[in-house]
């Protein structure tokens, strides 16, 4: 008797320890992460009002969707036509660039989660025609002249990080997002040795390090 007592005390209790892991798995299955398809759509509209006064013509926008809490992947992409004309030089690019990285919310807003303060950063390229109708050379005894060379496809790449904050328009589903990008240039193609004077999305490249600033009105679906 007291054998089949212990026996049945046995397997209630590796029943009950069963039972629970079972419940734990089940709640931990509950808890995954899963994605629900969200999406906020951008145009920086500061740059592209700009272009109306100034030889820059950049026109650009984003798309961001929350992957997983406080982590927001997001894509960036547009057009920019500039010229460069300084110390001798006549430059002009034209060309598309694209952005892709991912920010983190730093500080959100208890009743609407994209509301808030951000942090982030990104790959860049931009794939461009670029061409010099000037570039100043110095010659013998001092005198100065100029060449000339054609137009070329040219590509660089940069890093490029991400500052900013976004916030609802009253009970809308519009955003105003503004951020700034501090950039460092990793690499650029060369045309005769000679280094861009404009990257599109960049900005002027006479140094590695340049900063652009964005001020968007988005849209959530």
């Amino acid at each position: 008797m007291k054998t089949r007592l212990i026996f049945t005390f046995l397997f209630s209790l590796f029943s009950v320890i069963s039972w629970a892991q079972d419940k734990k798995k089940e709640e931990v299955k509950k808890a995954h992460w899963k994605y629900e398809p969200n999406f906020m759509v951008g145009l920086d509209v500061l740059n592209t009002g700009l272009g109306f006064f100034s030889d820059r013509k950049m026109y650009q926008g984003f798309i961001s969707s929350k992957i997983n809490g406080n982590v927001h992947a997001i894509a960036e992409a547009g057009f920019e036509k500039n010229v460069y004309q300084k110390n001798g030089y006549d430059a002009k690019v034209n060309g598309p660039f694209v952005k892709l990285g991912a920010f983190y919310m730093l500080a959100k807003d208890a009743e609407n989660e994209f509301n808030g303060f951000y942090a982030g950063g990104k790959v860049a390229g931009s794939f461009y025609n670029q061409e010099y109708m000037a570039i100043p050379i110095r010659g013998f005894g001092g005198s100065n002249s100029s060449e000339s060379f054609p137009a070329s496809s040219q590509s660089s790449f940069w890093l490029e990080g991400t500052l900013g904050g976004r916030v609802q328009l009253f009970e809308s589903n519009f955003y105003i997002d503004v951020n700034l990008q501090p950039r460092y240039l990793v690499y650029t193609s060369k045309q005769d040795e000679i280094s861009p004077m404009i990257v599109p999305g960049f900005g002027r490249s006479s140094s590695k390090f340049n900063m652009g600033f964005a001020w968007n009105i988005a849209y959530k679906f």
